[in-house]
């Protein structure tokens, strides 16, 4: 009896608390996480958040709704032009400016290239937070055809403040077409080689099978949305929901999976962007002519009262509430991150799991700092 006493007491351990961040690299930016630990095995997690916040909404309400789009791009700066269509299809939608079937077909081709440029920057470095280097080189060789695309459409590579009110910035370039079928075919060979690489791969498979596990109960309670939520089955896509731009005219499948651990949130971002190279097939061989851009007014002012416009990014339900009295600048204006909502579920994913589960599981919610410091 004594000798077990002894054993117990000699491994007895002590719950104490550790920093994780806000500099380090398994936290995509600036990003700080208190660990409350008994051993290696996770008690809780606190994301301790606001460490690059730039009062990004507080500012739109002392500027032109033409100026808001600008501050768009730097909440989450892979789905900068989601964000820039989101502000634009408000003002529209609230001052009932029509736009042509050309500029919607743009804007939904756009869309969907910044998704899969999205997805392959998250899939390189998901690969390296699980210790599989030569997955940010094929990410990066890929998703650089879809960035000098950007940089010739509209002469941006990340940031592209390319919609407008009314419709894009640039027409576009001449080489665009030939450009993006070039792209499809070239990534529909090189796709497969993701799963090559790290699908199925089985040391990947271990970290991330049956780890960070939420149920479609637990998703909608957080709040939580897109791919991260639709990993546990929750039905919650926007371009399905509530169709925008020409996503009412294209066929393509709402990924789904209903394990909710981190290898169905991985395996619903691979399977989105085969559905995303679907959506451009079906709209780059016949974009409508017309104009890029309706004239609007020198000064827009919305009509007093709430408006709201949601879209499907890279990350999920972004959304736009603005509170109008009527005047060039609204009221109020409230941005709906993704980031901010999927970031409620970290604590519940990670519990009684490893400190090297928590970097699987915050990677597979596919996080981008800027988009939850506002």
């Amino acid at each position: 009896m004594g000798n077990q006493q002894f054993l117990a007491d000699k491994i007895r351990t002590q719950e104490y608390h550790l920093n994780m961040g806000p500099q380090h690299p398994a936290t995509h930016g600036v990003m700080r996480m208190v660990l409350k630990l008994d051993g290696e095995e996770i008690r809780d997690v606190e994301p301790v958040m606001g460490y690059i916040h730039r009062s990004i909404e507080k500012m739109s309400e002392h500027i032109t709704y033409k100026q808001i789009i600008h501050l768009t791009d730097r909440l989450d700066y892979l789905s900068s032009h989601q964000n820039n269509e989101a502000v634009a299809l408000l003002v529209e939608k609230a001052t009932g400016i029509e736009v042509n079937d050309r500029i919607k077909v743009i804007r939904t081709i756009m869309s969907e290239l910044s998704r899969i440029a999205s997805h392959q920057l998250w899939w390189a470095v998901m690969g390296m937070d699980t210790g599989a280097l030569t997955t940010f080189f094929y990410g990066f060789r890929d998703r650089e055809l879809i960035n000098d695309i950007f940089e010739e459409t509209c002469g941006s590579r990340l940031t592209m403040n390319y919609s407008v009110i009314g419709g894009v910035r640039y027409d576009l370039h001449e080489n665009f077409v030939k450009r993006v079928k070039d792209f499809i075919v070239h990534f529909r060979k090189k796709l497969p080689e993701y799963d090559q690489l790290l699908s199925n791969n089985v040391i990947f498979r271990k970290r991330t099978e049956g780890i960070g596990i939420l149920t479609k109960e637990q998703v909608i309670a957080f709040g939580m949305n897109g791919p991260t939520a639709r990993a546990s089955g929750f039905v919650c896509d926007i371009r399905k929901k509530i169709p925008y731009s020409a996503y009412d005219r294209v066929h393509f499948e709402e990924i789904m999976a209903t394990e909710g651990d981190a290898f169905a949130r991985y395996k619903v971002r691979i399977l989105e962007m085969w559905e995303s190279m679907r959506i451009i097939e079906q709209l780059i061989d016949d974009i409508p002519e017309g104009e890029f851009k309706v004239k609007t007014k020198a000064v827009i002012k919305l009509p007093a009262g709430e408006h709201l416009q949601r879209v499907e990014t890279a990350r999920g339900d972004f959304g736009v509430y603005a509170i109008s009295d009527g005047k060039k600048n609204p009221f109020r204006l409230k941005f709906r991150s993704p980031s901010f909502a999927n970031m409620h579920g970290l604590n519940k994913m990670s519990e009684g799991t490893k400190i090297a589960d928590l970097v699987v599981n915050f990677s597979t919610i596919d996080v981008v700092v800027p988009d939850i410091d506002r």
